[in-house]
């Protein structure tokens, strides 16, 4: 396999040396990580690290709760106080575990089927806690409530598993609900009840006031009988079920299903094979150890250690699984179908998102279950008839802008992860460029060569044909490899429109309407842009920034503009700097590689590393979006970047470690060799970010 590297930034960058050698190669350190799982804090993102600027608040949006490598069951518990994600660090009130969360996104979904131990007679339906004894690990979740009750939880891919502790208090049986009926949005359900099982469904959506629905089934089995068994309040979408006298730890398998019931139990007779809880959570992080150690460092300081493998961590929860064990899973037309035996089909994209570096990290370390995942999205496209931005279970949400799905398959494809059907998933991207659900606004794109600003059913016109050339450019990359010819013509030359919105006389790119004049303008404005303004999204064209560069005077005029951009790091959308707590601005650091000037790639981005991420609670200044922000900090520490999307070429910074050996399943080993990294890194651990800082500069 291999990667190309930016010319420019390669010729200064001096320290760093690449090399692959064969899987069966010596170490590189002898101080490389072991246990990389021990580095990990899941409550990293629980807590606000930043302003809220209004997309989705100033934290990580992250949940603590026990899952697996892009896992289908993400049992987690939710606090009183809600925060997406579930869980807000600052409440000291869990109100239950619910089944499934989404980790780092901006609006709300799943939550489904939350299990809530209690003792009998207790209808508060919550629990206070202290953090002093609560622990997270990867694939394990344990927490005490002040009333003494202790909860366990791990997970495999589409099942978890939980111990539940009571306290021997007398005369208060161990008791339990479970509620089928809540979610983070509004839900229905039913659940059946057995001697000592629960099953049913839970049917909900609604992400960012979508019309998104889906069900979830479930099956829980018990190793207790019930003592009694009841639907609490009349409501058959609930269950309250008591233990025996004597009965203080209680253990429960829950499989789930997008499918049916049956599936939901096959799903955890397959995974669990009825092990006990240890040795189910020892698998999960032996599991997650496995991709972790993938890329193993060496060097760095403890906190270094930590956010990188937290992040690492968090850039690998997403997409999830969705499809059963045998293979089946309902599409996005609403029919049962069944995945490539040996294979899996992967749900939740989101897809503005991710296509920028959480995907091509993906497939630099799984390159199979990303083949998968570029399978899953032909998949969804062709049953739904087009691609959707943002899809959750098996529906699209419309949510964002762009045309990022196909842009995916493309850059895993790029990465080497090409066990997928990709020339139809080129064909199906082509026919998609005319229809309006994929693409609003594609008329105008294809004749003015831009979507004019207040476009009719456009969000962010100028954002918006930004997107379109980014996601044109990376589908004429898989043309070229897939020896299209014509595909590739048409697609490169479209990608070019992003030069219709730039104007000489001001220098950026801006919104321009359908007669070709320039509406007034500011570089501050956020009209016709998307969650950005124009400052930020007038370095949004990676796929052609030496033709940027041209067209703004040139590399030293380029420098200085970039200087002054990065004055801030994390402005919001309102100001003219950098927003690196989201995602139009991700690419802008390496932009310095393209000017000639990798020395100030290589500040800014350790200066980012430094001031925006940490190893707490509130480590994260901006949403994750499903491990968007942790994978630009995993390429940032490795000192490179996907900068150019559909292509395998990686921008060059300088890496945090000074040895990282990247273990690709399957391929060769990749070493990367730093010596002054060492000497040169900052440490995390010595760094203060007063509150001002971490909340806009």
């Amino acid at each position: 396999m291999r990667f190309p590297f930016h010319r420019a930034a390669l010729a200064g960058a001096a320290v760093l040396v690449v090399s692959t050698t064969a899987p069966t190669a010596p170490a590189v350190a002898d101080d490389t990580v072991a246990d990389p799982a021990r580095y990990v804090n899941p409550f990293v993102g629980t807590a606000p690290g930043g302003a809220d600027f209004g997309h989705g608040g100033g934290a990580g949006n992250t949940f603590p709760g026990a899952t697996a490598p892009l896992g289908g069951v993400q049992w987690s518990p939710d606090t009183v106080t809600y925060q997406h994600g579930g869980y807000a660090y600052g409440d000291n009130r869990i109100k239950g575990f619910s089944l499934t969360h989404i980790s780092g996104a901006g609006c709300k979904d799943y939550g489904n089927v939350p299990f809530m131990p209690s003792l009998d007679g207790d209808t508060t339906g919550r629990a206070t806690f202290s953090h002093t004894h609560e622990q997270a690990s990867p694939g394990d979740y344990r927490v005490t409530f002040d009333n003494g009750i202790r909860t366990e939880l791990a997970a495999t891919q589409r099942s978890g598993v939980a111990r539940f502790t009571y306290p021997a208090t007398a005369g208060r049986p161990a008791a339990l609900s479970v509620d089928a009926g809540k979610a983070f949005n509004a839900a229905t359900g039913s659940v059946d009840i057995g001697t000592d099982t629960l099953s049913g469904f839970t049917d909900s959506g609604g992400f960012c006031k979508s019309r998104n629905r889906y069900r979830l089934h479930f099956h829980a089995t018990f190793d207790h009988p019930f003592a009694r068994a009841v639907h609490p309040d009349g409501r058959p979408g609930a269950a309250l079920v008591t233990f025996g006298p004597g009965v203080r730890t209680v253990t429960v398998r829950v499989g789930v299903s997008f499918v049916d019931v049956g599936g939901a139990l096959r799903n955890l007779t397959a995974e669990q094979r009825g092990r006990p809880y240890d040795e189910v959570r020892r698998a999960a992080r032996a599991r997650w150890n496995d991709w972790l150690g993938r890329i193993a460092v060496g060097g760095g300081t403890e906190a270094q250690r930590r956010v990188f493998y937290t992040a690492l961590y968090h850039a690998l929860l997403h997409p999830s699984v969705f499809s059963d064990t045998d293979g089946r899973y309902p599409g996005t037309d609403g029919a049962v179908h069944r995945a490539r035996t040996g294979h899996a089909q992967y749900a939740d994209f989101s897809g503005w998102d991710v296509y920028r570096s959480q995907v091509q990290l993906v497939a630099l370390l799984a390159p199979a279950e990303a083949s998968d995942i570029a399978q899953s999205v032909l998949d969804q496209g062709l049953q739904a008839g087009y691609f959707d931005r943002w899809t959750l279970a098996n529906g699209g949400t419309g949510v964002m802008v762009g045309d990022p799905l196909p842009v995916i398959a493309s850059a895993v494809h790029a990465f080497g992860a090409t066990d997928f059907d990709a020339r139809g998933l080129l064909r199906a991207a082509m026919a998609g460029r005319e229809d309006d659900r994929q693409r609003p606004g594609h008329r105008q794109y294809d004749t003015l060569g831009y979507v004019p600003a207040g476009a009719k059913g456009v969000w962010g016109p100028a954002a918006t044909t930004l997107e379109y050339a980014v996601s044109d450019y990376a589908l004429a990359q898989l043309a070229s490899r897939l020896g299209d010819t014509a595909a590739h013509r048409t697609l490169l030359k479209a990608s070019g429109n992003w030069r219709n919105l730039f104007n000489p006389a001001t220098g950026y790119l801006q919104p321009r309407a359908a007669d070709g004049s320039w509406p007034p303008f500011t570089p501050a404005q956020t009209t016709d842009y998307v969650e950005g303004n124009a400052a930020q999204y007038t370095w949004m064209v990676p796929h052609d920034l030496p033709g940027l560069f041209r067209l703004m005077g040139g590399n030293a005029a380029v420098t200085g503009r970039l200087d002054t951009f990065f004055t801030r790091l994390n402005a919001g959308g309102g100001e003219p700097y950098a927003y690196l707590g989201n995602e139009p601005s991700f690419d802008t650091p390496w932009a310095y590689d393209y000017a000639g000037r990798p020395d100030r790639a290589r500040d800014t981005v350790r200066r980012a590393l430094a001031t925006l991420f940490a190893d707490r609670p509130d480590g994260l200044v901006g949403n994750d979006d499903l491990g968007a922000m942790s994978s630009w900090a995993v390429w940032a520490a490795l000192g490179m970047y996907p900068q150019t999307p559909g292509t395998g070429q990686l921008a060059l910074a300088e890496p945090l470690f000074r040895t990282v050996t990247l273990h690709r399943p399957g391929g060769p080993r990749i070493a990367i060799t730093a010596p002054a990294a060492s000497a040169t890194s900052v440490d995390l651990g010595t760094l203060t970010r007063a509150a001002d800082a971490r909340k806009g500069s």
